[in-house]
């Protein structure tokens, strides 16, 4: 079964967030537990995070299909010890965050080498942060997203997600978030049912089905294998609706969050109602 839903606002408190994913027929969503912008932010309050598990109860979403984002700030891959440090305790503190509001996943970009090191010392920087969080943590999967390789950013190679995922501690607790628009613009086609399997065999072959644990539901306004990262609504970008069709008939990508992050927010109960219709 197909879990949709879109990135919410958490405007007002993380409490809100599951009353607007119901405000658009989600039976999945994304949010932020702080603001993306900011390193700091105030510890939950017990009333807060006791309002969340409830509202979770009165729109009838289980927490597994919740995927929380971190910080667009942090970069575990950074060539600075400092500033690696200062990266880390942020994303510890999401993912502290994630276990305070029961959810077991936190979604993240693995991060940049800026032009300063290696791609291996920046996936090496990344494991051992990735690893020291699941040291200092319980229950949460570490779900690692692929990007669209813009500027110094990892994650654009199936590779650099297996690298991740290998070099892991924890196995259980270690996954991955496909985003068809970051897929399609860093060189993985899947607008054709050609080369939409030729993708997914790569891709499990590579990564593997079983540590997908959530996708990003977006259509693409750059063009493929471009490595820019603008995303569109579906069916109006450059990868079209075929792919989204092949996707939701596709049994092997069930039970997960699947998320819209398309650019108009008005229109994404229609999205999601258009998505369920293109299921056999």
């Amino acid at each position: 079964m197909k879990y949709i839903g879109a990135h919410v606002s958490a405007g007002g408190g993380v409490e809100n967030a599951p009353f607007n994913a119901k405000a658009i027929g989600a039976k999945a969503f994304a949010l932020f537990t702080k603001n993306q912008r900011q390193w700091n932010a105030k510890p939950l309050e017990k009333a807060q995070i006791e309002a969340f598990k409830k509202a979770l109860d009165e729109v009838e979403i289980l927490p597994k299909y919740v995927l929380p984002h971190d910080s667009y700030l942090i970069n575990l891959g950074h060539p600075n010890k400092e500033q690696r440090q200062k990266s880390f305790d942020a994303f510890l503190d999401e993912v502290k965050r994630c276990e305070e509001l029961g959810l077991n996943k936190l979604n993240f970009h693995p991060g940049s080498h800026l032009k300063e090191i290696s791609e291996e010392e920046c996936l090496q920087n990344i494991s051992e942060c990735m690893n020291e969080a699941l040291r200092q943590s319980e229950n949460v999967t570490l779900v690692v997203e692929n990007t669209a390789g813009q500027g110094s950013n990892l994650g654009y190679k199936f590779e650099h997600l297996a690298h991740l995922l290998q070099n892991s501690i924890d196995k259980s607790r270690v996954g991955v978030c496909i985003d068809t628009c970051h897929l399609f613009t860093s060189g993985y086609d899947i607008r054709t049912k050609e080369d939409y399997e030729k993708t997914m065999t790569q891709f499990n072959k590579i990564v593997g089905f079983e540590f997908l644990k959530g996708m990003h539901l977006n259509d693409s306004k750059a063009k493929f294998q471009s490595r820019v990262d603008r995303h569109d609504s579906i069916g109006k970008g450059e990868i079209g609706l075929d792919a989204f069709y092949y996707i939701m008939n596709d049994s092997r990508i069930n039970d997960i969050p699947m998320i819209l992050e398309t650019i108009d927010e008005n229109i994404w109960a229609q999205e999601i109602l258009l998505l369920y219709s293109l299921q056999k």
